[in-house]
């Protein structure tokens, strides 16, 4: 079965570390703050550095998400992570959740799942949801560390009850297939509604499964479709196939080929060279409704397909 790849790269807020700020940096800092939320990134960005020079760690980590953005500064992953390791080492919670994640991806310094695990896990021991969901994910999958599904399940739960839609997603999978728990369909269904609610891709596709074939929920086509749409409208390929056959023999909804071969065809596309196998399929699928629509209906099908793509 093919999972949707999890991404969660986004930087924490910065007025959330700003906000931590006190003592006697905070008359400058309210200044550079000010200067921020006007939008005059080059005169925060140039009180923000003695303050940052001189060991303040919010001052630090505005810098780095200056710098990450390209706000009033060129943009420079390499200076932003040099600026996040400072306000990390002196324990910002925010700092060590993304640091852990530039770490993860490889951005502005080398890719080293070790070390992202070292700070993720300092961040997610200080209450951050998402870097406890991302070191859920690390446990489920021994990506930086032993792979412990009693680890993975401890982490996501604390993000799920944070509201935090990776931790929500994370559980969900836990309880489909039955890792480190037992197999409770209903239970996943819970956790995916929630991490759908929020706009999780993969848990909108997995939704879509779950209603499909009546796994913890009563089976309802129309509600399979509407959950495979919205995991297809976020690039999901998976879910572009299903909901490509569903629109190709009106399961769920009207019978529609044009919509049919558009989602086939955007599927086809988003499967890579080491899913040849799904790719193989969704060609097959995606030729043998191309047969059925006239030369118009092709044409129109491949340009709604086209502009998808231009989005």
């Amino acid at each position: 079965m093919n999972r949707p790849a999890r991404h969660r790269t986004a930087l924490v807020s910065l007025f959330l570390a700003l906000a931590l700020a006190g003592g006697a940096l905070a008359g400058p800092l309210e200044s550079a703050t000010a200067a921020y939320d006007a939008r005059d990134y080059a005169t925060a960005a140039r009180l923000f550095l003695p303050l940052a020079s001189g060991g303040s760690p919010t001052a630090q980590y505005a810098l780095a998400v200056m710098y990450a953005k390209g706000q009033g500064v060129t943009k420079d992953q390499e200076e932003a992570v040099k600026w996040l390791r400072r306000a990390a080492i002196q324990g910002l919670a925010s700092a060590e959740y993304d640091l852990g994640l530039a770490c993860r991806d490889g951005r502005g310094t080398a890719a080293n799942d070790a070390e992202a695990a070292g700070w993720l896990r300092k961040a997610a021991e200080q209450g951050v949801a998402g870097a406890q969901s991302s070191l859920g994910a690390f446990y489920e999958t021994g990506r930086g560390v032993p792979r412990d599904h009693a680890q993975a399940l401890a982490w996501f739960r604390k993000a799920a009850e944070q509201n935090d839609r990776g931790g929500q997603y994370g559980l969900g999978l836990m309880y489909f297939d039955g890792d480190g728990v037992p197999q409770d369909h209903a239970e996943a269904a819970k956790w995916f509604r929630r991490a759908a609610d929020q706009g999780d891709a993969g848990a909108e596709y997995y939704l879509g499964i779950m209603y499909y074939r009546g796994y913890g929920v009563s089976p309802h086509y129309a509600d399979a479709r509407k959950w495979y749409r919205r995991a297809a409208e976020q690039g999901v390929p998976a879910a572009q196939h299903n909901v490509g056959l569903m629109y190709s023999i009106g399961r769920g909804g009207p019978q529609d080929y044009v919509e049919a071969y558009k989602w086939l065809d955007l599927a086809a596309a988003g499967f890579t060279a080491s899913a040849a196998e799904d790719r193989a399929r969704v060609d097959a699928d995606r030729d043998a409704v191309a047969k059925k629509l006239s030369p118009q209906q092709l044409a129109q099908a491949q340009q709604l397909a086209r502009e998808w793509k231009g989005k």
